[in-house]
């Protein structure tokens, strides 16, 4: 990393390479916090940064500089956690497995954590706030999908529903096919009908909810503090959401004051589409194989 800062103020002139340079760290270190190495990705973003940067054109302007700076931050946050939806990582399952009573801030932490591993949730909630401009609908739609994760989350595990991990994941993926297609004005198009946006936002709230459950129950967790450690673990959930909507919501904003938002929406819509279909392909694959 000093070797990419000494880089940095190579290429750049006085105070801004200081600045800069100084950023990179304070970045880094934020990055530090999670578990996962974030070089290969942060190194090459700083390297476009600092051509960026470096570049002599006028049409590379200051704004542009700030919008790369703000992508490479997201990609770098998001990027540190597992590239797995709903991975768990070794510590938490040894933790999940030898638990035994009540662990109220453990299982807060591990839902937040959760929440933000799993890039499906995050790619749906993306999908469900890319149109929404005013923060009432938003927070609408927002606390529409918490409504419905949370009730199956929370009736999953206590009634021990046990439904197959591939389908309910496929699933998941759909709503992002569906939300991405939404976004396009597919349902206009092609069938001349619009789906009401509310009634489709809950219900797969409460698929994504039923993926929620299937990971916790792979644990045979005991009864013992069951009640106080599902709902720690949900309310850590809606943290982690909070987290990554606060994030994604920033860079929107941001995104917004451009020409090229709507410029490039059909191409953002597209790729998730794009990624729900794989994601489904890859559960299916999974439930067929397994």
């Amino acid at each position: 990393m000093l070797t990419t800062i000494t880089g940095a103020k190579s290429a750049l002139p006085g105070k801004s390479a200081y600045a800069l340079g100084k950023l990179f760290i304070q970045v880094k270190l934020l990055f530090s916090i999670f578990p996962l190495d974030t070089n290969l990705v942060y190194n090459t973003g700083i390297k476009y940064l600092i051509k960026t940067f470096s570049n002599k054109d006028n049409s590379v302007n200051y704004t542009r500089k700030k919008f790369i700076l703000l992508l490479l931050m997201a990609i770098g946050l998001f990027s540190s956690f597992s590239l797995l939806a709903h991975g768990v990582d070794d510590v938490t399952k040894n933790f999940l497995e030898a638990n035994e009573g009540s662990a109220i801030f453990s299982f807060i932490y591990i839902g937040a954590k959760h929440m933000l591993t799993g890039y499906d949730h995050l790619l749906f909630l993306l999908g469900v706030v890319f149109f929404l401009f005013r923060s009432k609908d938003v927070l609408l739609y927002v606390s529409l999908f918490t409504l419905g994760h949370s009730v199956t989350l929370l009736y999953g595990v206590f009634s021990q529903i046990e439904i197959n991990a591939y389908i309910i994941d496929a699933i998941i993926g759909l709503s992002v096919v569906y939300k991405g297609f939404d976004n396009l004005g597919g349902f206009q198009r092609l069938f001349n009908y619009q789906p009401n946006t509310k009634i489709a936002v809950t219900v797969f709230g409460l698929f994504h909810g039923f993926g929620l459950a299937t990971k916790i129950q792979e644990f045979q967790l005991p009864n013992n503090g069951l009640v106080s450690n599902i709902i720690s673990f949900n309310v850590g959930v809606e943290i982690g959401q909070f987290l990554a909507l606060a994030m994604v919501l920033m860079v929107l904003n941001f995104w917004r004051k451009h020409s090229s938002y709507l410029s490039f929406a059909k191409f953002t819509n597209t790729a998730l589409m794009s990624t729900g279909f794989m994601l489904i392909g890859l559960q299916l694959t999974g439930y067929f194989i397994s």
